[in-house]
């Protein structure tokens, strides 16, 4: 099934596209001839290489925007840059997310937990989305159908949480589904044909889960390509009825 199988000249914008599944949708969304502009944002220059590597590829189609969405003021002069050649966008997927760092690591229990390294994965995974949604709606202010989709994490299910720990990697990914879920009300009544979807990728080879890769079967952890041809195809599937909504990477709904 295509993605927004209406629309033949679709803009998209990955958010968060210089490694990882960010990258992988880059280049997935390149080899779809029906995407007819694609922006990639980058938080450093100095990590963007491969990004930018394939920018020089494809002048014409691949657009490369500094955003650190942290800032909003980085966010407005970022989604500007974008107006300038796309004055409305049909896809958007944030993939910009912390799990851990040099400088943090997901809290094993309660003795572990820092204010600052809590206040830094809300900012990170949880406020920087909720103002992406809020300053992306001029771009979604058209009349053909549109897509938002934010890569969640099944530990920020409530619901589904029974074996603790990752307080705060957790906590924030619980604040994001709430964010958008609430966001999605929002734009149901300003802006009824964008759908808003929250996406639980799995494990994934990526930098992120490498640390934590070791009990995982080897059938269960994806290639970068892999996840994003599975999230490609639930996003082909989804509706505006489903938007809200927490999808797991072969389709399933999640818990709150």
């Amino acid at each position: 099934m295509a993605l927004l199988p209406s629309v033949t000249a679709a803009n998209a914008l990955i958010v968060g596209a210089t490694q990882g599944i960010g990258l992988a949708f880059v280049n997935q969304f390149l080899q779809n001839d029906r995407i007819s502009q694609v922006f990639a944002t980058y938080r450093s220059r100095q990590t963007a290489d491969d990004l930018f590597a394939i920018a020089a590829q494809h002048p014409e189609r691949l657009h490369c925007t500094a955003m650190d969405i942290t800032d909003e003021s980085q966010i407005v002069s970022g989604l500007e840059e974008v107006k300038q050649k796309a004055p409305q966008l049909h896809l958007v997927v944030n993939c910009v997310g912390l799990l851990h760092n040099e400088q943090q690591q997901p809290e094993k229990a309660l003795r572990q937990l820092s204010a600052d390294n809590l206040l830094n994965y809300f900012h990170i995974n949880s406020i920087g989305p909720a103002l992406l949604a809020k300053n992306l709606m001029p771009l979604f202010k058209h009349k053909e159908p549109a897509l938002f989709a934010t890569i969640s994490a099944k530990v920020g299910s409530i619901g589904d949480n029974r074996l603790g720990g990752w307080y705060g990697y957790r906590a924030s990914k619980a604040a994001l589904n709430m964010f958008l879920k609430t966001a999605a009300i929002e734009y149901g009544r300003r802006h009824p044909n964008t759908t808003i979807i929250l996406l639980h990728p799995g494990t994934t080879d990526t930098q992120l889960s490498e640390p934590f890769q070791r009990n995982v079967p080897p059938e269960k952890l994806f290639s970068t390509e892999r996840t994003v041809s599975q999230l490609i195809d639930v996003m082909a599937t989804v509706t505006p009825q489903d938007s809200g909504e927490f999808f797991a990477w072969d389709g399933s709904r999640l818990p709150w």
